[in-house]
């Protein structure tokens, strides 16, 4: 399988407090340590490789030790970087995310630093098109991990359809979906979605109305909406939408990267059977599952194999 967008790191860096400084009303963080985490599309990549699947990966990051770091990882993942090339000029993306507390508590978010600057050469563009069109004989899916990096640009959104006519194409694009037309599977969320039709979503039947809409206008295969606390849905073409509600307890220990868990089970699913419903249903599971786990993370499949007697 096949990822293609944005790879970002996500650097977690905890701390201990023990007092306010006399410079600004900040807490003073004695630094305890650092790590740093497959994020964006190597966090969809990563969760793929969890579940066992072969994964190739096609983006760009910086000629920097950032870089070298997220790539270095992917390849710690079992995740083929051939396709992740580092180019001279660019800043590899990273999210800081100081966390800390008192002795003996649990950290917490304090604030968060990015770096990095969105792709927006089209030579560079046009090159991620063109490795991802050598790689799609080898793939049995694609996925478009789009968190507004530059990586799916225009010409890419555009190719996507046509490529769909070939293998299953699913798509995640948190600022940019209603650029994809005709993709097997397009991923938003309900404020996403909302946008979208331009119009709130105040319940299932707005929810429905509104992805029948983009449906038609867009002619994805299917829309798989994720809903927070209220689960999932899934709406195609020609069937009756379905709802399924959060897997496992409804307080979330973290959020961040559930949506990349998510997109990683269906395609995953999805390229193995075939069958959209089962797809839909398991990744709602991977989704219950992975929020309750603290920062970015993943499943595994003895884990949602584990968890599939509580459906």
């Amino acid at each position: 399988m096949g990822v293609v967008g944005d790879f970002v790191g996500d650097e977690y860096v905890y701390g201990c407090t023990e007092r306010i400084s006399r410079e600004a009303p900040v807490p003073i963080v004695r630094f305890e340590r650092r790590e740093l985490k497959l994020g964006g599309a190597g966090n969809v990549a990563a969760n793929l490789a969890a579940l066992g699947v072969r994964v190739e990966a096609v983006g760009a990051l910086g000629r920097d030790e950032a870089g070298r770091q997220i790539r270095g990882l992917c390849r710690r993942a079992g995740i083929g970087a051939a396709g992740l090339e580092l180019e001279a000029g660019l800043v590899s993306p990273v999210k800081t995310r100081i966390l800390a507390g008192a002795l003996h508590t649990t950290r917490q978010q304090l604030l968060r630093l990015d770096r990095g600057e969105p792709l927006a050469v089209a030579p560079q563009r046009n090159r991620i098109v063109e490795r991802v069109e050598a790689l799609l004989p080898r793939l049995d899916a694609l996925v478009v991990s789009d968190y507004g990096g530059g990586i799916a640009g225009p010409e890419l959104a555009r190719r996507a359809g046509a490529w769909a006519r070939r293998l299953p194409v699913c798509v995640d694009s948190r600022f940019s979906l209603g650029r994809f037309a005709g993709v097997s599977v397009a991923k938003p969320n309900v404020p996403e979605l909302a946008a979208l039709a331009g119009a709130p979503l105040r319940g299932e039947a707005d929810l429905v109305r509104a992805g029948r809409a983009l449906l038609k206008e867009k002619r994805y295969g299917a829309l798989l909406v994720t809903r927070g606390r209220d689960g999932l849905a899934l709406l195609r073409r020609g069937a009756p939408p379905s709802f399924w509600p959060v897997f496992g307890p409804d307080e979330a220990v973290d959020v961040t990267g559930a949506g990349d868990t998510v997109m990683a089970a269906f395609a995953a699913v999805l390229a193995a059977t075939g069958e959209i419903e089962l797809a839909a249903e398991l990744a709602n599971v991977a989704g219950g599952l992975v929020v309750q786990k603290p920062g970015t993370a993943t499943v595994t499949a003895a884990e949602l194999e584990a968890a599939l007697p509580r459906i």
